[in-house]
C-alpha cells in the first residue's frame, strides 16, 4: 500500500449528499488543526414518489435536484460520499470462528450466506471485526453489512448522471456514528441509541464503545405524521405537510393537529421501545445511557418527551454542528439550529474520505 498516495486521496475535497425520501442534504467539511470546519451546507426538497422506501423511482428528478443543489451552492468537488438506508440494507452482528481479516475476506461470501435473505449474488458484502466474544468460545463478533447491488447502482447512477464521482457509499447508521464521534465523544463503556426519523423510514441503532452493534429499520417516519394530520383534519396531504411544518396559511385547529402528532409519536415511541428491548434482551449486563434523536421529524411537537416517557431513558436532540467550527459570517446561526436535525447523516458522511475502511 502506497500510504503517501492514500493520504493524498484522503485530503481531496469531497462533497457529502444525503439523498433521502423527501430531500437531499449537502454538507462539505474541511479538516483543520482544530478539528472540522463547515464549508458548505444546503437542502433541496424532492417531490413525493421520487424515492420510496430507500429505492430510487424517478432517477431524472433526483439527478436534476442534485445538479440544482450543486449550482446553488457553487460545489466544485467532484468526489462524492453518500449513504443508503431502508430494507435493502442488512446489518447484523454475527459470530464466526476466530480468523484474520484476510481469511474472513476470502470466505465471507459463503460464511455470510446463511444470514442474508437475498441470493448472495445479488448483494455486495462488507464486514468489520468487532473483537473476540466475551464468553471465550473461540468465536469473534463481526458486524456484517449486505446491500442489494441494484440499489447501490441506482444511487451511484443518479450521482454519476449529475456529473459527480461516487467514491464512498456508506450506511446511514454508520454515518451517524461518525457524526456523534466528532460532536459527542463517548465515555468508556457508554451505550447509546440513535433514532433517525426520515420521511418514510426510521432507523434505530445502538452504539457500544463507539461501534454500531445493532440496527433496525422501521417503516414509519415524517410521512405518517402528515397522513395522520390529513386523516384527522380531512385536508390534502400538501396542506397537512404545510401544517406539520408550521407553514400553513390561515387559522389552524392546533388541538386536532397536536392530537394527530401525539398519535404517531406514541406509536413511534412504542416501536423504539420494542426495538431497544429486543436488543437489551440479547445483551446481558448492558444498559442504554441515552437516546439521540436525528432526522427532519425529530422536532415534532412533544415527540422528545413522549419517547423519554415511553422508553424510560434520557432523550436528547442531536446537534451535528455542536463540535464543528461554523463561521457566523457565512452561516445564519438561527437557520443552522432550525435545520440541524436534518443534517446528522450528511455531517457524518462529510467526514469520510476515499480509502477509509
Amino acid at each position: 500500500m502506497d500510504w503517501s498516495f492514500l493520504s493524498f486521496l484522503q485530503k481531496k475535497e469531497v462533497a457529502a449528499f444525503d439523498i433521502g425520501s423527501n430531500s437531499i442534504k449537502l454538507v462539505q467539511l474541511r479538516q483543520t488543526k482544530k478539528g472540522w470546519e463547515l464549508v458548505k451546507m444546503g437542502i433541496a426538497e424532492l417531490p413525493p414518489e421520487a424515492i420510496v422506501d430507500g429505492s430510487v423511482i424517478d432517477s431524472m428528478t433526483v439527478t436534476n435536484t442534485l445538479k440544482e443543489l450543486i449550482a446553488e451552492h457553487g460545489v466544485k468537488a467532484k468526489d462524492v460520499v453518500s449513504a443508503l438506508t431502508g430494507h435493502s440494507v442488512i446489518i447484523k452482528k454475527v459470530n464466526f470462528a476466530v480468523m484474520t481479516e484476510e481469511e474472513l475476506s476470502e470466505s465471507i461470501q459463503w460464511e455470510a450466506e446463511q444470514y442474508i435473505p437475498f441470493p448472495i449474488v445479488e448483494v455486495n458484502i462488507d464486514f468489520q471485526i468487532l473483537g473476540a466474544d466475551t464468553e471465550g468460545r473461540g468465536q469473534m463478533d463481526v458486524m456484517l453489512v449486505a446491500v442489494k447491488k441494484d440499489v447501490i447502482n441506482d444511487y451511484t447512477n443518479v450521482i454519476k448522471e449529475a456529473g459527480l464521482n461516487p467514491v464512498v457509499i456508506d450506511v446511514d447508521s454508520f454515518a451517524i456514528e461518525n457524526m456523534l464521534e466528532i460532536n459527542y465523544p463517548a465515555a468508556p463503556g457508554e451505550t447509546i441509541a440513535v433514532v433517525n426519523i426520515g420521511a418514510s423510514i426510521t432507523s434505530i441503532s445502538v452504539i457500544v464503545n463507539g461501534q454500531t452493534v445493532f440496527t433496525r429499520a422501521v417503516p414509519m417516519g415524517g410521512n405518517q405524521f402528515t397522513e395522520e394530520i390529513q386523516r384527522q383534519m380531512n385536508i390534502s396531504f400538501k396542506d397537512a405537510e404545510a401544517m406539520k411544518l408550521g407553514k400553513a396559511e390561515g387559522e389552524v385547529d392546533t388541538n386536532t393537529m397536536n392530537a394527530a402528532i401525539e398519535t404517531v409519536s406514541t406509536n413511534l415511541s412504542f416501536e423504539v421501545r420494542r426495538s431497544l428491548d429486543f436488543f437489551l434482551g440479547g445483551s446481558h449486563g448492558v444498559n442504554i445511557n441515552k437516546i439521540f434523536l436525528c432526522g427532519g421529524c425529530a422536532k415534532a411537537a412533544g415527540l422528545l418527551s413522549m419517547m423519554q416517557d415511553k422508553t424510560g431513558m434520557p432523550v436528547e436532540m442531536a446537534d451535528p454542528f455542536k463540535g464543528i467550527t461554523v463561521s457566523p459570517k457565512d452561516f445564519d446561526e438561527e437557520k443552522l439550529k432550525e435545520l440541524a436535525p436534518y443534517f446528522c447523516v450528511a455531517v457524518g458522511l462529510a467526514t469520510r474520505r476515499f480509502g477509509d475502511r
